[in-house]
């Protein structure tokens, strides 16, 4: 059955747009979504979380298709629980970019996303996890972010805020990688060229949309390519400026189910009342590099 809407295709962004401030779902988004798919669109996660940190949300949704994960750098297949692609930062140029940022604001705290369906986080001495909930491996030395392969970098400045950090990597790094910020306390760096857009472009040429079937939401400027590609983008209330800047549309925030209150609308349904919320915990994963 054919979507009743010009979408057929719904790229939502996790954290601060599809997911509550506490890792939750609530079941007013989750009616919202099956009640699209059952009219025939495909809902795409698409998120900067890399594909170990993201099983446990699909598993809420039912979802058995594609995912597209760590910022673009992984097309994720949940049924067979592999990576269709992926791409991984040269950990040369990475430790470079990491120099020349330094250089430019001081010392900063990093941390990597291993490649791979099983890669790990892991956080150098000094790197708090902007979301507690996500298991993260502590090593005692820098160089040990860079045992394995990465598919990105992670950023904190113990005195810069996001956007003067994002700023000034970017006005140093060049070619070497693809800055982003991706949310509070989240700015990093990526295969250059890499960016939510180009998985989301792969997925879809996967499940055979284009970007003119496509409608995509998010919060923060990661998530501007996206919104370029998508034929229609929608930013949260509580988005970054720059991505309201260059969206469609603004609807209510992540708290208040702002994916649903859209899909609502396009697709039929009402709102469901009352705070509860499917309960999202990510599962455990190995804690040994």
């Amino acid at each position: 059955m054919a979507a009743p809407t010009a979408y057929s295709l719904i790229a939502t962004d996790l954290d601060g747009t599809l997911l509550r401030g506490d890792d939750t779902l609530s079941d007013r988004s989750l009616a919202a979504l099956a009640r699209a798919g059952r009219a025939g669109a495909r809902h795409l996660v698409v998120t900067g979380r890399p594909a170990p940190r993201v099983r446990a949300l699909l598993d809420d949704l039912g979802s058995t298709g594609l995912a597209v994960c760590g910022q673009g750098a992984q097309v994720y297949d949940a049924g067979t629980d592999r990576l269709l692609w992926s791409v991984t930062l040269d950990r040369e140029l990475a430790e470079t970019a990491l120099g020349k940022i330094e250089a430019e604001v001081g010392e900063v705290y990093a941390a990597v996303d291993q490649d791979g369906a099983d890669g790990l986080t892991l956080i150098e001495p000094g790197y708090l996890m902007p979301h507690p909930t996500l298991p993260a491996v502590r090593v005692e030395r820098r160089r040990e972010l860079w045992d394995r392969p990465i598919s990105k970098v992670l950023l904190r400045h113990p005195e810069l805020s996001d956007d003067e950090l994002a700023a000034a990597a970017r006005a140093v790094v060049g070619s070497l990688a693809t800055v982003t910020m991706s949310g509070p306390g989240t700015v990093e760096l990526q295969p250059c060229g890499v960016t939510k857009a180009t998985g989301l472009a792969l997925a879809a040429g996967e499940l055979g949309v284009g970007p003119e079937r496509t409608i995509a939401f998010g919060d923060m400027p990661n998530d501007i390519p996206m919104f370029d590609w998508a034929a229609h983008g929608v930013a949260m209330a509580d988005a970054h400026p720059e991505l309201k800047a260059v969206a469609d549309e603004v609807t209510t925030s992540n708290e208040d189910d702002g994916v649903a209150v859209v899909l609502e609308r396009l697709f039929g349904g009402a709102g469901v009342p009352g705070p509860r919320v499917a309960q999202y915990a990510p599962k455990t994963l190995s804690m040994e590099p």
